[in-house]
């Protein structure tokens, strides 16, 4: 045969990888549900297609060629491997849990306050929010869809930007009054400092902005973003809030930006999903309520 793309029977090779693997015609057309003659005559077809002998015929048995041998061991891994796609394929579109990885503090200020729009719309669907904060990786996990911060270049997925990132320092309305009658909103030298442990260095982003120094304050340091805003808020001292996070908070005046000094660290929120697979249809209408919830351009359903 000449070498190119060949138009392979799939019929004749899925009878042949059954009787490649039960040996006999007899007990593959059992398996099958058809005759022995319709085995014999769809293993015979595909020979000539192939030009190559995969059994040999005895008066009362067949028993595999060398070939045969390697040859069905090969076609029946092709079809094993066509067999989990599919069920993969029924168990992701018949789902009705949507995996997202997000972290704490996102989830917390952001999207949970506003994760009632979607469940309205979608009462079907479940939500399983991770809030594991590690770098993103789809593959050998379950999930499905992230909202992670950065500059939209994932390994092996696609993203769609949500927000920008922007930063100012958070405090409580009690300790900005404090803060200004002791040494004027300008100076940070006696103020008490608060830090997130994955964010220490947006501090020395904002202050280079701002054009403040900081220098060697007392400090608090938290295990996330989380615990910061939440110790701001009960007047333990000044925080770098994400603004866009911390709406609800601002517009309460259960926190207050003393400096008013926001500043975009060139980084945005972004949704992000795997590239190496389709989203299923529940994913993609998570996608889309998200890049609407942030006046974005639906993803997949316009």
């Amino acid at each position: 045969m000449q070498k190119g793309r060949l138009d392979l029977p799939l019929n004749q090779l899925r009878t042949f990888s059954v009787a490649a693997r039960h040996s006999t015609l007899t007990a593959a057309a059992r398996y099958l549900g058809v005759s022995q003659v319709a085995v014999s005559r769809q293993i015979k077809a595909l020979e000539d297609f192939l030009d190559v002998k995969l059994f040999e015929r005895g008066p009362r048995s067949v028993r595999l060629t060398e070939a045969g041998k390697l040859f069905g061991h090969e076609v029946a891994e092709a079809f094993d491997k066509l067999d989990d796609a599919a069920h993969r394929l029924i168990s992701e579109e018949g789902s009705d849990t949507i995996n997202v990885r997000i972290y704490p503090t996102l989830a917390h200020h952001w999207l949970l306050p506003r994760l009632g729009d979607f469940v309205a719309r979608c009462p079907d669907y479940r939500i399983h929010l991770d809030t594991v904060v590690k770098p993103l990786d789809f593959r050998n996990t379950e999930l499905d869809v992230a909202v992670q911060l950065g500059h939209g270049d994932w390994s092996n997925a696609r993203s769609r930007k949500l927000f920008d990132e922007v930063i100012d320092v958070v405090c409580s309305p009690a300790y900005a009054d404090r803060l200004e009658s002791s040494a004027g909103r300008q100076d940070l030298a006696d103020a008490d400092l608060l830090y997130a442990r994955y964010r220490r260095r947006v501090w020395e982003t904002w202050a280079e902005r701002a054009g403040v120094e900081i220098g060697r304050n007392r400090s608090l340091e938290f295990d996330s973003s989380l615990l910061a805003y939440n110790a701001a808020e009960h007047g333990y001292g000044l925080a770098i809030g994400q603004t866009g996070l911390l709406a609800r908070e601002l517009s309460e005046r259960r926190l207050v930006c003393p400096f008013d000094h926001p500043v975009k660290t060139g980084a945005a929120f972004y949704v992000v999903w795997p590239a190496m697979k389709s989203a299923p249809v529940q994913v993609r209408r998570f996608i889309d309520w998200l890049l609407e919830t942030c006046g974005e351009a639906a993803e997949f359903y316009r």
